[in-house]
C-alpha cells in the first residue's frame, strides 16, 4: 500500500475507535464513561480558558528536556559500551541495576535530594529514560558492520568522515527506536512527576480532577496529549526516518 492510502487506513482505525467509545457510552449509560462529544466539550472550553495550552506547555517543555538529556547521554554511553568491551563489562551491572529500579523510587529520591524543582523533575524522568537508550544503542553499536568501516579506512576517510557517513546511518533505526520508546516511556513518566510534585503540567491537572472524580476531565487532557504525541511520530518522526533511512533502499 502506499503511504498515503496507510494514513486513511490509520485514520478510519482511530475513527473506528471513536464510534466504538460512543456505542460503548451509550450502552453503559454511566458517569463513569462519558461520550466522546462530552469529552471534546471539556476540551473546547479548557483550551477557550487557556488552561488546556498552560498545562500542555509545561508538560511538553519538561518532555523535551529530559528526553534530549536521555538521549545524548544514553546515546553516547550505548556507543561506548558497544564497541569497547571493558567499558560493556564495567557499565553492566549498573546498567542492570538502572534497569530494575521502579521509576517511582527514582522520582521520590531526585525530589528529596533536590528538592520539588524543575532540575529533580527533568532529572527524574531522564534517568528513567536513560537505561533503555543505553541498552538499544548497545545493540546498534554490536551490530555495525565492520567491513564497511574497513572500506572507508581503505579510501582513507577522515574521522568524521566515517563516522557520519558510514557508522552512524547503520544506528538510525536502532536511535529512532529509542526515540519512539521513549516518547511513549517519557510522557507516562512526565505525569507520575508532575502529579506529585509541580504545580502545573497534565499531570497536575489530572490529580485535580481524580479529586473530584471528573472524568471527563481526566479523559479531555488524556485525548489531547496522545492527539500531541500521535501529531509528532506523524509528522516528525516518521517522515525523517524515511528520509534518513533512504539509502537502504
Amino acid at each position: 500500500m502506499r503511504p498515503a492510502q496507510w494514513r486513511q487506513v490509520r485514520l478510519l482505525v482511530l475513527v473506528g475507535f471513536l464510534l466504538l467509545w460512543q456505542l460503548a457510552a451509550w450502552w453503559l449509560a454511566s458517569r463513569s464513561l462519558p461520550t466522546p462529544v462530552a469529552v471534546l466539550e471539556v476540551l473546547w472550553q479548557q483550551l477557550l480558558s487557556g488552561e488546556l495550552l498552560k498545562h500542555l506547555g509545561a508538560t511538553l517543555a519538561r518532555m523535551a528536556a529530559s528526553f534530549s538529556l536521555a538521549m545524548l547521554v544514553g546515546v553516547a554511553i550505548g556507543i561506548l559500551m558497544g564497541n569497547r568491551r571493558v567499558w560493556n563489562e564495567l557499565l553492566d551491572v549498573l546498567l542492570i541495576l538502572a534497569l530494575n529500579i521502579p521509576a517511582l523510587v527514582t522520582i521520590i529520591l531526585c525530589y528529596l535530594w533536590l528538592g520539588l524543582g524543575e532540575t529533580a523533575a527533568v532529572l527524574a524522568v531522564a534517568l528513567n529514560k536513560m537505561p533503555t537508550v543505553v541498552v538499544t544503542l548497545r545493540e546498534g553499536a554490536r551490530a555495525v558492520d565492520r567491513q564497511l568501516l574497513e572500506v572507508a579506512q581503505v579510501y582513507r576517510l577522515s574521522r568524521w568522515q566515517t563516522f557520519s557517513k558510514v557508522y552512524l546511518p547503520q544506528l538510525y533505526p536502532y536511535l529512532f527506536a529509542a526515540a519512539r520508546n521513549g516518547l511513549a516511556l517519557i510522557w507516562k513518566i512526565v505525569l507520575v512527576v508532575e502529579l506529585l510534585g509541580r504545580s502545573n503540567g497534565v499531570g497536575f491537572q489530572l490529580g485535580n480532577y481524580f479529586h473530584f472524580f471528573d472524568i471527563k476531565g481526566i479523559l479531555a487532557y488524556t485525548l489531547a496529549f496522545a492527539l500531541i504525541v500521535l501529531a509528532l511520530e506523524t509528522l516528525l518522526l516518521r517522515p525523517l526516518e524515511q528520509r534518513l533511512n533512504r539509502w537502504r533502499r
